[in-house]
């Protein structure tokens, strides 16, 4: 899928990742049940905010990462049948490492 969003500011776009539909004893959850994501991968970066003098602050996050991300945070977007988020930086709780 091509993303055609550049996030501004210290914006990310992120493609929240689901969980599974079946617990581990089997039990199917209807979508009513099931929680919000707050796992995702990032999709794209914002250059990041600017400082006082105007100079850029990087970000600590990059395209391809796995996040955890605040419960309720960000702002749900929907391009080709797809559920996106777009997160500040600070909604970024943890960067996921395997």
């Amino acid at each position: 899928m091509a993303l055609n969003i550049k996030p501004l500011g210290s914006r990310l776009v992120v493609e929240p990742i689901e969980r599974e539909d079946v617990t581990a004893s089997g039990i199917i959850l209807p979508e009513t049940a099931k929680e919000k994501p707050q796992k995702g991968k990032i999709l794209s970066v914002g250059p990041g905010d600017r400082n006082e003098k105007g100079d850029r602050i990087p970000m600590d996050v990059k395209e391809g990462d796995t996040v955890l991300f605040a419960k309720y945070s960000g702002t749900e977007i929907k391009i080709d049948d797809k559920k996106l988020l777009i997160l500040k930086e600070s909604d970024i709780l943890a960067i996921v490492t395997e």
